[in-house]
């Protein structure tokens, strides 16, 4: 209410300073003081002439001139300026009355917030709860679906938001609407039987690993569901069966898969011992032989890099392979030697220095 009483009065203000101008009377000019000035002026001349300070001919034309002037100002005092017409001073207050508030009330409402409640100062200075945009937009989104629930690209966006946010029960349902609404794919089904698993606590339960099935049955490559079948195994007590899906992941993995050391952490969790990352030609010959000799073989390979490495210590990618060989052989020492070894070889370049402990992040070491 004060703030409409302050805009009130902001219009009645501008109203009057428009009305009153129009509103004040034209009243004539006292022409009489002219009037005495100029017959002052014509006594003075007459007083010159008398006591020969100018000539007859100079007083003459002065005494032209100044009644002249004495005339015209004896006949503006008896004719008056006319007052301004009636109908434009009538036409000018109607719009000033009428005109003014309608105009500040169409400009208000669309550019300002006449129904905004009142922000109190404390409020505006406190910093916001980190998740409220997210909170705001994913609220949005919902109801957005409530009125259009056959949008499978809404419901395509919104599930993941859900998964991440925890709220698992409402992601399995986004995830199920957007197969159904988007049709079916290997991504959608693994992102639900995540969804699925988050629901239940970690474990991978039945209904779960059905949907990672099915998504393999679409992709027989997709990871995640490959990952989650393995876990299922493992949680079955089946870690032999785990340690196998786990290993064909790697061996099928490019080198640089962002990926590779869950795998690999997992797949020593349950004694399995993985083809480290080297060279693919190699780990395409080492399917084919006996565990001994294959173990022997990748030993021979990690030696080399490790002699390589020595050499020319400027391979960043190398050290994080030869750090990663060790770990999922059990070397533990090995590994961490090769990790000191590797920061005193790049200790002169921050570059390399940045990228080698990137990489020992992304393999769960202190970077």
């Amino acid at each position: 209410m004060t703030l409409w009483f302050v805009f009130a009065l902001m219009t009645v203000a501008a109203i009057f300073a428009v009305l009153w101008p129009l509103g004040r009377g034209s009243h004539p000019q006292n022409d009489g003081t002219e009037a005495a000035v100029y017959k002052d002026q014509l006594a003075e001349i007459d007083r010159d002439v008398s006591a020969g300070l100018i000539n007859i001919p100079e007083a003459e034309a002065a005494r032209v001139e100044i009644s002249r002037r004495l005339l015209a100002a004896a006949d503006h005092q008896r004719d008056p300026p006319s007052a301004p017409n009636i109908g434009l001073r009538r036409a000018a207050a109607v719009i000033a009355l009428v005109g003014l508030p309608v105009v500040a009330v169409a400009l208000y409402y669309p550019l300002g917030s006449p129904r905004l409640e009142d922000f109190p100062l404390a409020q505006r200075t406190r910093t916001p709860d980190a998740t409220q945009p997210l909170d705001d937009l994913v609220a949005q989104v919902e109801q957005h679906l409530e009125k259009n629930p056959n949008d499978g690209r809404g419901w395509s966006v919104l599930a993941p938001v859900l998964a991440r946010l925890g709220r698992y029960d409402d992601a399995i349902r986004a995830f199920r609407n957007s197969i159904t609404y988007n049709g079916d794919s290997a991504e959608r089904r693994a992102d639900l039987g995540e969804a699925l698993i988050g629901a239940a606590g970690g474990v991978v339960t039945g209904e779960a690993k059905a949907e990672f099935e099915r998504a393999l049955a679409l992709n027989a490559d997709d990871v995640k569901a490959s990952y989650f079948l393995g876990l299922a195994a493992e949680q079955d007590g089946r870690a032999a069966e785990a340690a196998s899906i786990w290993r064909a992941m790697l061996a099928k993995a490019p080198a640089n898969a962002p990926w590779r050391p869950l795998v690999q952490a997992a797949l020593l969790r349950v004694g399995g011992s993985p083809v480290p990352a080297l060279s693919d030609d190699a780990v395409a010959a080492a399917k084919d032989m006996k565990e001994t000799d294959r173990n022997a073989m990748i030993r021979g390979m990690v030696d080399r890099l490790a002699t390589r490495l020595k050499q020319n210590g400027d391979d960043v990618e190398g050290w994080l392979r030869l750090v990663r060989a060790y770990m999922v052989l059990g070397d533990a020492d090995k590994a961490k030697g090769a990790l000191a070894d590797a920061r005193q070889a790049v200790a002169n370049d921050p570059e390399r220095l940045r990228q080698l402990n990137e990489g020992l992040k992304n393999l769960g070491l202190d970077g």
